[in-house]
């Protein structure tokens, strides 16, 4: 203060009060405290953000590790299967191809005059609403219930890149019942990592185990909410008559890729 200062240079005519020699007035303990937590506080938060980024790295670390290697045994595969075609070429021998294990189904009529039976049926694939679409795996007991709603439904053997783009453009999970977008890959690990014990974590994972039917198919197919397709580019030539007959339903085989990318 003013009295302050007059008080000073009567005592001490050379003192020029500057902010470096100004009495200071003690800090409040309640203010050395909350300065206190604060700092601590802060350093807390700068140590998590920290383990945060790094485990983050390393996940994503491991993510590309593992497309890499679905990438390899896919491009294996695809090998093989052509070494022994040429193979059986070469030998003059008949090459059967492998069969499908995986079917991508899409409903393509709605439900008017829909008998009991098949109303069951397309309820237990899933397929409760026009345009949706779910990957089966093929055994003899999928094949018997996609001959009997085979008047309504669209299917065949999705290529991998057929699957990839589904997942990627329309793939939405089933978590405790609500619909949520595969927005990074922390949303596939809180769905499946407990459900199939670590090994299905990414986006890639999930592409893997729906084209090659893997162990945990089942898991991940039923944890994919139905895809929900749009009407197809061009429309559709006529529902009633079998894909094969010119018309729409019925099972297509490899030309269902170009089915589901006119609804994508």
């Amino acid at each position: 203060s003013k009295a302050t200062v007059s008080v000073l240079n009567w005592a001490y005519p050379s003192f020029h009060p500057t902010p470096h020699n100004m009495p200071r007035v003690p800090v409040p303990e309640s203010q050395k405290k909350a300065q206190a937590a604060a700092a601590k506080a802060g350093a807390v938060s700068t140590k998590k953000a920290a383990v945060k980024a790094e485990d983050l790295t390393a996940k994503r670390r491991l993510y590309m590790k593992k497309a890499v290697a679905h990438a390899k045994a896919h491009k294996a595969e695809a090998k093989r299967v052509k070494a022994m075609r040429a193979t059986a070429l070469k030998e003059g021998n008949f090459f059967a191809e492998p069969g499908a294990k995986v079917a991508f189904v899409v409903r393509i009529r709605g439900i008017n005059d829909v008998a009991p039976k098949p109303r069951k049926i397309l309820q237990l694939l899933r397929l409760r609403q026009i345009h949706n679409g779910v990957f089966v795996a093929l055994n003899k007991a999928t094949i018997n219930m996609l001959r009997r709603v085979e008047a309504f439904i669209a299917w065949g053997y999705p290529s991998e890149s057929v699957v990839r783009k589904l997942v990627y453009k329309r793939g939405y999970l089933n978590l405790k019942g609500n619909r949520i977008p595969i927005s990074e890959n922390e949303v596939v690990q809180e769905a499946l990592e407990k459900k199939t014990k670590g090994q299905v974590i990414c986006m890639e994972d999930l592409v893997h185990e729906l084209f090659t039917c893997g162990p945990n198919f089942s898991q991940v197919a039923h944890a994919f909410w139905p895809f929900q397709l749009t009407t197809p580019h061009g429309g559709l030539k006529y529902k009633n008559s079998h894909f094969v007959e010119g018309g729409d339903y019925g099972n297509r085989e490899t030309l269902i890729n170009q089915f589901i990318e006119r609804m994508l």
